[in-house]
């Protein structure tokens, strides 16, 4: 299981948000280039890394950071947030993110996800965000009508390698992940599911391993000292 922590960029600075609010906001860093720097240093294969100013308005806001992050790294980086068309996602890959996650593009416009699945099939994460086990758009302020893994098993049918799932009322909350939500996803498609939300200590993290996801998105509990990555990532 692949232990991805979790760069969330708000005008240029690296934070966490509770539950995805967006005035319930904690500064960690001032730069996320360092910050990935040091989680690779620390054993990181993977690393995780959202725009949320993308996610809410739609358009890529903080990516000249995440093109330097990239550039400055020897692991892979995946990114979400406010990735809406297909020249957005062949222009992000092609400045050398090995990831595109898309999210509410996904629920809004199922054309863009074909496109995106049959060009760069590898190079494409769909990401699931819950509410009540309904799937969450638009930086989680606006409610869809797809349950969680109805969803799912459309995107798998699509074309999808890879989910990340992520339950967001245990978001930032380090109140530990929905073990049940978690199994059930993994249990209910054929594809990797990456689970997210809640992780708020080592414990949480080899109990997800049980489930049969095949990686965890860590964020608010690595920046707190409630988990150590090192250790982490001997422990999976």
């Amino acid at each position: 299981m692949i232990i991805y922590p979790a760069i969330d960029i708000k005008e240029g600075k690296c934070v966490r948000l509770i539950q995805g609010k967006f005035d319930d906001v904690t500064v960690y860093s001032d730069n996320p280039v360092e910050m990935a720097l040091k989680w690779e240093r620390e054993g990181a294969a993977y690393l995780h890394i959202v725009d949320l100013d993308g996610a809410r308005t739609g358009e890529l806001q903080n990516f000249d950071i995440i093109r330097d992050i990239a550039a400055r790294l020897g692991i892979p980086v995946q990114m979400g947030g406010g990735i809406r068309t297909i020249e957005s996602i062949e222009y992000i890959i092609n400045e050398g993110i090995q990831r595109v996650i898309l999210g509410t593009s996904a629920v809004n416009n199922p054309e863009l996800v074909k496109n995106a699945l049959r060009n760069f099939e590898n190079n494409i994460a769909i990401a699931i965000d819950a509410k009540d086990g309904m799937v969450a758009v638009e930086g989680w302020e606006k409610t869809s009508n797809y349950s969680a893994i109805d969803f799912a098993k459309k995107m798998e049918d699509m074309g999808a390698k890879t989910i990340i799932y992520t339950d967001i009322s245990r978001d930032g909350m380090l109140a530990g992940p929905n073990l049940k939500a978690m199994e059930e996803m993994a249990g209910a498609v054929g594809i990797d599911v990456i689970a997210s939300g809640g992780v708020g200590s080592l414990q949480d993290i080899i109990n997800l391993k049980s489930t049969g996801v095949a990686g965890v998105i860590v964020g608010k509990a690595l920046y707190t000292g409630n988990i150590d990555l090192a250790q982490a990532i001997s422990s999976v």
